[in-house]
């Protein structure tokens, strides 16, 4: 016959659990700054497509030969992270909404807003995205062209 725990003792066992299996589960890296600028080489952007840099959280798109757009990657409908970008257009898996590659727009719900666009510049042949500078409307027209 075995005697029983107290009462105590089984609820500081499950503390303690609960404790390392959280501790084991972080992560030991580093957390990138998310207001430092993102850097990717112009040649990484196909023409008419564009590229997905999901840690972080950007999309980096070129509609026409030179022209490079960027956007933030999160879905406006509920927060996941776009996956792809094929046949002109920035997809999510998650619902099936897909926005332009050359404004962010919503071609296909249900994501109710665009994705908001972030400043790209280009040095030679790297292109830097401002993370934290959000573009407005009125704004979002702004591109870079090859030579710029």
């Amino acid at each position: 016959m075995s005697t029983p725990l107290p009462r105590r003792t089984v609820l500081a066992a499950a503390c303690t659990a609960g404790c390392l299996t959280a501790a084991g589960c972080s992560s030991t890296q580093p957390r990138q700054d998310e207001s430092a600028p993102a850097e990717i080489t112009a040649s990484e952007v196909p023409v008419g497509g564009g590229i997905v840099l999901a840690d972080t959280q950007l999309v980096i798109t070129q509609p026409e030969a030179g022209v490079f757009r960027a956007f933030s990657a999160v879905c406006t409908h509920q927060g996941c992270t776009v996956s792809e970008v094929t046949d002109g257009f920035i997809g999510c898996r998650c619902h099936g909404s897909r926005f332009s590659i050359v404004d962010g727009s919503v071609i296909r719900s249900p994501a109710p807003e665009p994705l908001p666009a972030r400043t790209v510049t280009r040095t030679g042949g790297v292109l830097t995205v401002n993370r934290s500078e959000q573009i407005t409307d009125r704004d979002r027209r702004v591109f870079v062209r090859s030579g710029e």
